[in-house]
This record gives C-alpha cells, sequence and structure tokens, in this order.
C-alpha cells in the first residue's frame, strides 16, 4: 500500500469517528433534552391555583405577594383567600370550564379576578381593552363569551362606556363591585375556610386543560384565541426559574398588560410563583409617573418593551430608577442605545428576551452574568427548535419550536370553541432567527416584516436599526408598500424632525450595510404609535404611510 493510499485511509477513519462523536453527542443532547422536558413536565403537573396554595405554604401567608403604592398591600393569604371569595361568587352564574371573559387593566383586582376564576376551574379568557368593537366582538364569539367581568371604576377612568355598551349585545356584563358587594356569608366562610382546608373547596382541573384564552393583535387578520393550558404555563414559569437565577429579595414593576402573555405569565405569576413581590400598574404610556413609582416601591426588576423603557429613562428624575437591577424586556428588539442609556446613565443592565404568545410566552433570554448584545440569549430547557430555510436569505431560517409550554392549539373564528392544535407539536413563530455554536439566538425578524426588492429580501429591523444608530434620540419603524418598478418600497417613519436621508446612507455605506436597507422615502411623525402590549402599531404606521403618499401624488 502507498502513502496516498494509507493517507486517504487515515483520513477516511478520522472523519469515522469524527462523525461517530457527533452523532453521539447529538444523541446526547437529545437525551438531556428530553431528560429536562420529563422534569419539567413533572414540575408542571400542577394547576396555577394549585400552585398558588403551595406558594402561600411556602413562603409564607403573610410575606407580601402585592405591592400596591395607593391601596393595601396584599399577602399571598389575601390573594387565597380573595381568590375562593370572588370565585365563590363567580361560581353562582358561569359553569366549570366555561371561557369568562376579563375586562381589566393589570391592576390587584386584576389579578384576584384571575386567582378567582382558577379557583372554580373557570378559564379566563384575557380580553384586550385596546382592540376595538370590531376584534373584541370577533373574540367574543371564538371564544364562544358569554359573560365579560369587569370594573365600573375601570370602565369610567378609561372612557370605555360606549365600548362595553356595544360588547354588552354580545356577552353579560358583570362589575366586580357588585359582585363584592353582595359577597353573602356563605362566600365569607369559603374565603376563610379555603385557605385552612382547600381540599374542601378546591375542586382542580386536569393539568392539560385550558387555563386561560390569551388573543393575538388581529393586526394580520382576524384575531385568534391562544389557548394555553395549567401544564403550558407552569412549564413556562418552571423554565423561567431555572434559567435565571436572582435575588430573594428583588421585586418586581409590571406595568404590561395581564391581557398580554408576558404580563400575565413574565410579569405575574414567575415572581409570585417564585416568591418575589410584584408592583402591577395599569398602563406602561404614563411614563413620567412610572419611574416615580419604582422609586416608591423601590422595585428593582422593570419590566417593559424597548418602547417604554427608552420613554421611561427619557423622563425620569435623578434617582428615580436607582433601585432597578434589571430591566426584562420582550415585545421587540432592544437597541444598543437603550441598553447604553440603561448602563451608563442609570447603572443597570437589560436583560433581552423572546416568545410568543402560543409558547405562553418566553423561548430565550439573556441571564444575569451572561448577556450578549445583539442576542436574545439562550433557548429555555425543554424547547426544541427548528429552523427551515427562507428563500432569498443566506443564513437563519424559519424558526419552529416545540415543547411543553407550547400552546394546546388556536381558537379560530370560523371555529368558534374549538381548538385546532399545532401539526406533531410543532408551532410556527413566522420569525427568521440565527442560532450560533454557542446555543445564543438572534431574531433577523419577523418573516411578514422582510421587503422584496428587487428579488432581495431586506430585513425591516435593520432600516429600523440604521436609523436607530444615527439619530439615537428618537424612535423611527419602518414599514412596507406596493412598488410598481421593485415589487415592494420601504418607508422609513421617524419622530426626527429633519431626518436627512444623505446621513443616513453615508452611515449605511461605511458600515458594510447594503443601499437597499435605506429608505428612498422618510416620513416625519409626531409619535410612533404603540400597541398596549407596548409593541409598534405597525397596522397604523402602514395607514399612514400610505395616506401620506395619497397626498403627495394627488399635490404632484
Amino acid at each position: 500500500m502507498d502513502k496516498g493510499s494509507e493517507k486517504a485511509d487515515a483520513e477516511d477513519l478520522a472523519l469515522q469517528a469524527e462523525l461517530k462523536e457527533a452523532k453521539a453527542a447529538e444523541e446526547r443532547r437529545l437525551s438531556r433534552a428530553k431528560r429536562s422536558q420529563r422534569r419539567l413536565r413533572a414540575r408542571a403537573s400542577s394547576t396555577i391555583f394549585a400552585r398558588l396554595l403551595a406558594s402561600k405554604s411556602k413562603f409564607g401567608a403573610q410575606t407580601r405577594a402585592i405591592i400596591d403604592p395607593e391601596n393595601k398591600d396584599l399577602t399571598y393569604l389575601d390573594l387565597v383567600r380573595g381568590g375562593f371569595a370572588l370565585g365563590s361568587a363567580i361560581a353562582k352564574f358561569t359553569s366549570r370550564k366555561e371561557n369568562v371573559g376579563v375586562l381589566l387593566p393589570t391592576s390587584a383586582g386584576a389579578i384576584v379576578t384571575l386567582f378567582a376564576l382558577q379557583s372554580i376551574a373557570r378559564v379566563p379568557a384575557m380580553l384586550n381593552f385596546t382592540a376595538g368593537e370590531k376584534n373584541l366582538t370577533s373574540a367574543i364569539n371564538t371564544a364562544q363569551i358569554s359573560t365579560i367581568l369587569t370594573s365600573r371604576k375601570f370602565v369610567e377612568m378609561g372612557d370605555l362606556g360606549d365600548l362595553v355598551e356595544a360588547l354588552s349585545s354580545h356577552a353579560r356584563i358583570v362589575y366586580l363591585e357588585d359582585l363584592r358587594e353582595g359577597l353573602t356569608p356563605l362566600d365569607k366562610l369559603r374565603a376563610a375556610a379555603g385557605p385552612i382546608l382547600p381540599f374542601l373547596f378546591y375542586r382542580p382541573p386536569s393539568p392539560k386543560d385550558p387555563a386561560v384564552v390569551l388573543f393575538t393583535s388581529g393586526t394580520e387578520g382576524t384575531p385568534k384565541g391562544v389557548v394555553l393550558s395549567h401544564q403550558n404555563i407552569l412549564s413556562n414559569v418552571e423554565q423561567i426559574i431555572s434559567h435565571i437565577h436572582l435575588e430573594p429579595t428583588d421585586i418586581f414593576f409590571n406595568p404590561l398588560p395581564v391581557f398580554h402573555s408576558f404580563g400575565i405569565t413574565g410579569g405575574t405569576l414567575y415572581p409570585l410563583f417564585g416568591g418575589h413581590p410584584i408592583v402591577p400598574y395599569p398602563s406602561p404610556l404614563h411614563v413620567k409617573l412610572i419611574p416615580e413609582l419604582v422609586r416608591r416601591t423601590r422595585a428593582t426588576i422593570l419590566f417593559a418593551t424597548d418602547t417604554f423603557l427608552h420613554r421611561y429613562m427619557k423622563t425620569a428624575r435623578q434617582g428615580a430608577l436607582a433601585s432597578v437591577r434589571y430591566a426584562v424586556c420582550g415585545a421587540e428588539r432592544v437597541r444598543d442605545e437603550t441598553r447604553a442609556m440603561a448602563k451608563s446613565k442609570f447603572g443597570f443592565n437589560v436583560l433581552e428576551g423572546y416568545g410568543v404568545t402560543e409558547s405562553a410566552p418566553v423561548l430565550a433570554v439573556n441571564q444575569p452574568g451572561d448577556i450578549r448584545p445583539g442576542t436574545v440569549g439562550k433557548v429555555l430547557p425543554g424547547v426544541e427548535t427548528r429552523l427551515e430555510p427562507v428563500e432569498g436569505l443566506e443564513s437563519g431560517g424559519r424558526l419552529y419550536v416545540r415543547g411543553p409550554n407550547i400552546m394546546q392549539g388556536y381558537l379560530m373564528a370560523d371555529k368558534p370553541g374549538e381548538i385546532t392544535p399545532p401539526p406533531d407539536g410543532w408551532h410556527d413563530t413566522g420569525d427568521v432567527v440565527d442560532i450560533d455554536g454557542g446555543g445564543y439566538m438572534s431574531i433577523r425578524g419577523r418573516l411578514k416584516r422582510f421587503a422584496k426588492l428587487g428579488g432581495e429580501m431586506v430585513s425591516l429591523a435593520v432600516v429600523e436599526n440604521c436609523a436607530a444608530v444615527v439619530w439615537p434620540e428618537f424612535l423611527h419603524a419602518a414599514v412596507a408598500l406596493p412598488d410598481d418598478k421593485k415589487g415592494e418600497q420601504i418607508i422609513l417613519l421617524t419622530e426626527n424632525p429633519v431626518p436627512d436621508r444623505a446621513t443616513l446612507l453615508h452611515w449605511a455605506q461605511s458600515h458594510g450595510v447594503p443601499e437597499l436597507a435605506v429608505p428612498r422615502k422618510i416620513l416625519v411623525v409626531d409619535d410612533i404609535p404603540v400597541l398596549g402590549t407596548g409593541k409598534v402599531n405597525y397596522l397604523a404606521l402602514q395607514a399612514l404611510a400610505v395616506e401620506s403618499l395619497d397626498k403627495e401624488k394627488n399635490q404632484s
């Protein structure tokens, strides 16, 4: 045998050994993932109200659970008692496993109502009061909601009288104030005895039964109901707890809405079931007041979106955010400018995460001590990922996920009350992501937020990022509109009163950004509109861009 053949044989053997080791490593990874999923399912094999009872026992009945700057703080015992009392009243006009609408802001009352429904095995269907009559009516029909719980004070303060009146023709409206005033001696007995002898008053559903119904925004069509089981939500809580290690003394400030999965799981159930008190606040839009309330409550963990966090920091007075250790941001990309301002001006770090309503919602998040700017951290334990290639993109792929936190399925408008599960348990997120060799995920954008210009795919997120670097003191958003010549055109909307495209183009060229990512049309707006969830309202922006272009066309 000549030396060439010997070398080839050696290389073949080395390659076979390498492939064998790679296969063994993949089998070990899959085995660890399966073990992790089994452990998560075992810990999550409970119900939300049972977990509240366990948290009361574990952390102490008199331990603060909710801090209310305007009213009395609530303990774990208060939550359990309130849940039993209010649940007893609600049970008189609802049925077991019925979807019951909840039209409330983030507040102590909303949280007690959530637990009250859980205590009697009703399914809270969280209604987005900012969605408008059409979308809310669709949600009511899709989830077959016959009763809506709300508050007179909230309806009055939110100027929602006309909306509630319109909804009353589709479902019965019940006010919490009336329920509290009408509590009977039996209801009060249940509140007193329930925490002591819960097994006499709480008949739990199956962990696999629906626990909550949330709704998609409806910006891309009719809102869909997302059905999450007790196991889905508690799995996500356990995943976050095992992934993020915080201090026992941390206090959470949550201004995000409870009709959004980030607000209900991340901002409410995760801290409560981890022994951390929460400060619920009804609106993330109060950008001047929230920093002062953070100071007053000495909150250390602040939930926000990038848009809102940026505005909080711009309006915060000296020392208002001094207690904050971390801001936890999701729903949209965290800009480098936001991260830098948080660290240099206020001394806290931003933990950027990623999730979707259908995953209850968290899929990945940066960890304290392991923050990778530009990524959303590592995927949570127990979550399987699959990337499908996207035509026109060289790297990354369309993300599919599977795991114990993935929803039971959708409620569709054309199939009211019928749950449509994800195929083989895999949910298509519609997002394009990269996952590097270390397991860190970076979001390239929603597939629907790419523009196709002359056959090339351009991420609208990249367009926004470039504008954010060049004009960091302003907010920007990009949309794609039809174009006769190139198929689509990109429009940048900005709060910068004097945007200079030449400056933007120069920066892009000097940093290797393709010229296609520099929009030829820039529109100035007073404010970038946002949804109640904190996400940019791209539907409103799209309409604004179309209206502006039509005006220009008519004037020319």
